[in-house]
Parts: C-alpha cells; structure tokens; sequence
C-alpha cells in the first residue's frame, strides 16, 4: 500500500499510475483528453489560486498559514512533494484507481461519494500531525474530493483534478512561507 511516507516522490508516482492503469481507469493522458484535461486544470488552477490568495485576508486562515511548519527545504517540497508525491500520486489512486472502481461497483454518484470519502478520511494522519481539527480536515478534502472527482469526468483526464489539486497545495505552501518570511 502506498502511505504519504512511502518512497521517493518518482517511484510513488509511478506506482500509482501502476495501480490507475491496472484497473483500466480512464486517465486521459493522450489527446484529445490530455488537452481537455489542461484547459480545464488550468482554469482551476487560476481559481484555486487565486482563492487562496483570497482567503489569506481571513484573520483565522493567515494565522494557521503562519503557524504552519514549513520544510526546512521548501524547494523539495514544492517541486517535487507537492506536485509528484502527493498531487499526482493522490489523484491516480483516488480519482484514477478508485473512482474507476468504485463507480463500476456502485454507480456514478454513490462511487463518487466513496472516493471523495475515501481522500477525507485519507487526510486524518496530516490533521493530527498538523493539529488541524481532524472533522473539518475529512469535510473540506472529501469536498476537493468530490470536485476533483468532477473535474476528471468533466475533462476526461485526471489531469484536471492534478492541476487543481496542485493549485491548492502549492498556494497554501506559498502563502504560508510568503507570510512566515514577513
């Protein structure tokens, strides 16, 4: 199993795209797909950054960004842990791997209810790690999860929900060191 600890970024990006590709999820990483999935991730993209930039406005959340630890080597983390160990590797087992099956099994809104809770509850070690409020850190990524999952079968590609899912991490990560730096 595959656990946010597990290997080099490289070797769980690719061991992800492993398992999506085994169950014959629809990835959507040759053309036209490919080219769907970048419009609609880079509109994403822009939305979710510029949310986040938004939300650093919010007493609470610029407290938390402040508060956050940050990589004693943030290059590392935002070149290569943000976008390939997490990003990447969470979207091919969540919305790759297990939309695909759990919408085979179930249907197309009960497997989508089941990956989107799957990513919640997936982010319960990183809330207790972080001392984030871990109901609240199942509620907000089950909804990422849910739009992430949206994302995918909108555009035809998981590139989508990378690109969003990128989005956020990395602007979260920015914001917080543009803030501590302050």
């Amino acid at each position: 199993m595959i656990t946010k600890d597990s290997g080099a970024p490289g070797v769980r990006a690719i061991v992800s795209t492993a398992i999506a590709a085994a169950v014959g999820a629809p990835l959507g990483l040759r053309p036209p797909q490919l080219w769907s999935g970048l419009r609609t991730g880079a509109v994403a993209f822009g939305a979710v950054a510029m949310t986040v930039a938004a939300l650093t406005a919010v007493p609470r959340v610029r407290q938390g960004m402040i508060d956050r630890t940050v990589p004693a080597k943030p290059v590392r983390w935002l070149a290569l842990d943000i976008p390939v160990a997490t990003a990447w590797t969470e979207e091919m087992l969540f919305r790759g791997m297990l939309q695909t099956v759990a919408e085979r099994a179930l249907g197309r809104t009960v497997g989508s209810l089941v990956q989107a809770t799957a990513f919640g509850l997936w982010h319960i070690p990183d809330a207790r790690r972080v001392g984030d409020p871990v109901l609240g850190t199942v509620v907000v990524t089950g909804v990422a999860g849910l739009v992430f999952g949206w994302l995918a079968r909108r555009s035809g590609s998981v590139l989508a929900p990378v690109l969003a899912h990128v989005a956020f991490n990395e602007s979260s990560a920015v914001a917080a060191i543009v803030l501590q730096r302050r």
